[in-house]
């Protein structure tokens, strides 16, 4: 009896783990967010060590912004987080030099010659003070634009005569001696060979400028916070240019001049992207826009005698206005883009007066419509 009764629950235990069990609903593992965060150093350093901002801490433009920060959220940020997830993000724009207004080497070299130091000093010395330099600049270059830089090779006379090469800049409507990398620099960089830099160096030359500054006697013992000195360096890349970048002295450190900027970023598809504005083309209706819709079937009868009595548009219906609107758009753009706003700008007469109002049209790839 004792046996019937163990293969009775043996029997009763074996069915009851047969049964389905019911399911208990899992709570959702990802999320919808909208995060707003501004990049500190260790967020550039979520980056490859190869890809410059690791190093740099700023990027060099928006475009690269919006390819690097993506790379950052996906890295920082966690993985369930839901599409539709988006991000405002600020972080460091330092671009890599001062556009200067023409950097081939070859076009900004001038070495002086016995006329011009008579031209300039009036004598037949053959060289040039500090201050001769400058006059000289002027007379060499009466018309400068703004950011042109001279590489110059003459006769400094500082007790003793030296030939030099250095670099001139004409910014805030003067010409000034800006600093040069010379060739015990390159060495000291490892370019010793041409004394040149090259886009491998990009990331790295803040670093070496700011050695360079901080150990150069004439630039160290006078300078403060704030100062900001630009440096003439030797540029490779298919061709030989002279380039300049500006740093500014926070009183401990030489570094880029860098600015902030904002952009967003959506989650679609798993993957982060900047999300990138929507171009806009603004079109201001003309006379003949006036005359194309005052001949038309837009709006009523009345709403078109009044339109072509007085050029503006008086208590259309908003329908009417659209229907009038994208016949003028079909006629003046007979290939429109998809994905581009397009802004039409009308006068609309309410309280006494001509207001400038727009209404925003997009074109789908087959219609027009009002968003």
């Amino acid at each position: 009896m004792k046996k019937i009764y163990y293969l009775l629950a043996l029997i009763a235990f074996a069915f009851t783990a047969c049964q389905k069990q019911p399911l208990v609903p899992l709570a959702p593992l990802t999320k919808t967010a909208a995060l707003t965060l501004t990049l500190a150093p260790a967020d550039y350093q979520l980056l490859p060590s190869a890809d410059y901002p690791h190093s740099s801490l700023s990027f060099n433009s928006t475009t690269d912004a919006n390819t690097f920060i993506p790379l950052i959220l996906a890295a920082k940020e966690s993985a369930q987080l839901n599409d539709g997830s988006t991000a405002t993000v600020t972080y460091t724009i330092a671009p890599p030099s001062l556009k200067v207004a023409d950097s081939v080497y070859e076009h900004l070299t001038y070495t002086v010659t016995a006329a011009d130091y008579k031209a300039v000093t009036g004598n037949n010395y053959g060289d040039f003070s500090s201050l001769d330099v400058l006059n000289f600049l002027a007379y060499k270059y009466p018309s400068p634009v703004a950011n042109q830089l001279a590489i110059i090779s003459y006769v400094l006379y500082t007790g003793s005569d030296n030939s030099v090469v250095n670099s001139f800049l004409y910014i805030h409507g003067a010409w000034m001696k800006i600093y040069q990398v010379t060739p015990a620099e390159y060495t000291a960089a490892g370019e010793g060979k041409y004394d040149q830099f090259t886009a491998a160096d990009l990331s790295s030359l803040p670093g070496y400028f700011n050695f360079f500054l901080k150990n150069d006697i004439t630039i160290a013992d006078t300078a403060k916070a704030g100062d900001v000195e630009y440096v003439s360096y030797s540029y490779y890349a298919n061709n030989d240019y002279q380039k300049v970048l500006a740093l500014t002295y926070d009183g401990s450190n030489w570094g880029v001049i860098s600015t902030q900027a904002t952009g967003s970023f959506l989650k679609k598809n798993g993957t982060w992207s900047a999300v990138l504005p929507t171009p806009t083309i603004t079109h201001a209706l003309t006379k003949d826009d006036i005359t194309l819709i005052v001949n038309s079937t837009a709006g009523t009868s009345a709403e078109r005698t009044n339109l072509g009595k007085y050029g503006d548009f008086s208590s259309w219906a908003a329908a009417d206005l659209d229907a009038a609107f994208i016949i003028v758009l079909t006629a003046d753009y007979p290939t429109p883009a998809t994905g581009t706003n397009y802004d039409v700008v009308y006068l609309n007469y309410t309280g006494g007066a001509d207001v400038p109002t727009t209404i925003v049209f997009q074109w789908s790839g087959t219609t027009w419509a009002a968003h």
